[in-house]
């Protein structure tokens, strides 16, 4: 593979610590997101999921990411987060993504390495990291959409996916959910250590918001390199453009509520990159 971009995530398996993965739906987000990290010199990916990427467009969004990464001199990368389209995929990789997902964890094990396999070997090819997922994220966000019973990854199926499907990077389905939790969730950390005991990829865990922080950090010591949070981050946002438009209706000016409603979610991605441990790791 070529070593277009450096790999964050190998970084931080060898350190011990996480990569924060923050999902935007828009630009005052994304600023958030780059500005927390050059507050803390954090590494960290901004990831677009498919609701953006149809409403901003590919090239728009892989524009912000090309930005973000000259000015933090390599240390954001431009993630498409759940992507289940391989063309779509293979389009991101051109509009200039650091690192694509190909989600085909809703297809038969077979399906989903055919599918990561050309994936991957595209992203390769352009020098850009590939995450694939086994196992099933339960809830339902933009996402993802996953409420049957089936959802605990099985370690063969992620050996093969390592194996076969050729990605550098694996998010798998221990009992975590997209969106907040309802009830404490119980997650397979044994799972989770035994995955990562065998294989010499960095794993993700998606659906953080709403987690303990004891309960990141026991993930994160049991192997995970990547943690995903987008549900916090949107509902800060929600909340304080309510808040502020509640106290002044009459104040047309976007910005007006845009750039408290940045400010708020900067707090958010500041606690974030500390739980990780990403803080200062900026390289």
């Amino acid at each position: 593979m070529s070593n277009t971009y450096r790999n964050m995530l190998l970084e931080a398996r060898r350190g011990g610590y996480a990569i924060p993965a923050f999902n935007y739906t828009d630009s005052w987000e994304f600023l958030a997101i780059m500005e927390a990290a050059e507050e803390l010199n954090a590494p960290v990916y901004a990831a677009s999921a498919r609701n953006t990427v149809d409403a901003m467009g590919l090239d728009i969004c892989g524009g912000l990411g090309g930005i973000a990464y000259k000015r933090s001199l390599g240390n954001l990368l431009n993630h498409l987060d759940h992507c289940s389209d391989v063309s779509r995929c293979k389009a991101a990789v051109d509009a200039g993504y650091h690192s694509v997902m190909y989600d085909g964890s809703a297809l038969p094990l077979d399906e989903n390495i055919q599918y990561s396999r050309m994936v991957s070997s595209y992203a390769k090819e352009h020098g850009v990291w590939m995450e694939g997922e086994v196992g099933q994220i339960l809830g339902r966000t933009e996402e993802g959409r996953y409420s049957g019973g089936a959802y605990i990854a099985r370690m063969e199926d992620c050996v093969r996916m390592v194996e076969e499907g050729g990605v550098t990077s694996l998010a798998i389905g221990i009992g975590n959910r997209h969106g907040f939790y309802k009830t404490p969730p119980k997650l397979n950390i044994a799972l989770l250590a035994q995955v990562s005991g065998i294989l010499d990829v960095p794993l993700v865990l998606h659906g953080s918001s709403g987690l303990d922080a004891e309960v990141i950090r026991t993930c994160i010591e049991n192997g995970i390199s990547k943690v995903n949070v987008g549900t916090e981050l949107h509902y800060t946002y929600k909340r304080k453009v309510r808040e502020v438009i509640g106290k002044n209706p009459e104040d047309h000016a976007i910005t007006s509520f845009a750039l408290p409603a940045k400010e708020a979610m900067k707090d958010v991605a500041r606690r974030w990159i500390k739980l990780c441990g990403a803080d200062g790791k900026r390289r």
